[in-house]
């Protein structure tokens, strides 16, 4: 009996963040290009290729972003922190553009010492 893999494809997930702080706790700058967090129960490992439909606070565009997971916050994680992956941005023009968007839309909020999503 022979076995065949596959690569699976991608996952598609939506992400909505409606408010300011809320982009500032998932928006993870220290990611070459940038990078989200996705709050999401499903187990991904580092590395797996995922694509999200990302819409900003005051923004109706949907940016779709094809990155890899580079973060993973299992269930339980220490802190109550949320359990979701972190999705580094893949390095194009496109996400070039969004990165200056989050970071036009979190402005000196970047300076902020608040506890995120991931560090």
């Amino acid at each position: 009996m022979s076995q065949t893999t596959t690569t699976p494809r991608p996952s598609v997930m939506q992400l909505a963040i409606k408010e300011k702080a809320a982009l500032y706790a998932a928006y993870i700058p220290i990611f070459a290009g940038g990078g989200i967090f996705v709050p999401t129960p499903r187990e991904y490992r580092l590395g797996d290729d995922v694509y999200v439909l990302l819409t900003l606070p005051e923004d109706p565009q949907r940016y779709p972003i094809a990155g890899k997971v580079a973060w993973v916050t299992p269930a339980r994680a220490a802190g109550n922190r949320t359990q979701g992956i972190g999705i580094q941005f893949p390095a194009d023009e496109k996400s070039s553009q969004l990165r200056a968007r989050i970071e036009q839309i979190l402005g000196s909020a970047l300076a902020w010492d608040k506890a995120t999503q991931t560090v």
